[in-house]
């Protein structure tokens, strides 16, 4: 039986309501990402955020360095999501939270 995922995602500091397409497959492009970082290996719990440009990771309650390359790559495909949903404009900043289990 697969996990449940379970996601909070803000945009410019507004709550996004996600329908459960959407729901899974944020969650699931964020653990992706998040697992292809160097030092990431098990995850319970992440939260991604972004505010002033700059990119922050934090898996199971530590921070993950981040480089410029996999930030520039994280950052383009959460603004790619969020802007092709309903209701959000520009995206200054965003902050997702994912719960496995």
């Amino acid at each position: 039986m697969p996990e449940k995922l379970s996601t909070e995602f803000l945009v410019n500091k507004k709550p996004i309501e996600l329908n459960p397409f959407v729901n899974d497959f944020l969650a699931q492009v964020t653990i992706g990402a998040v697992k292809s970082l160097k030092g990431v290996d098990y995850i319970r719990n992440i939260e991604v955020s972004r505010e002033y440009n700059d990119l922050a990771v934090n898996v199971n309650g530590e921070d993950i360095p981040i480089t410029p390359f996999p930030n520039g790559i994280i950052t383009s495909t959460i603004i790619g999501l969020a802007s092709t949903l309903k209701g959000v404009d520009d995206v200054d900043s965003f902050n997702i939270k994912v719960a496995i289990g």
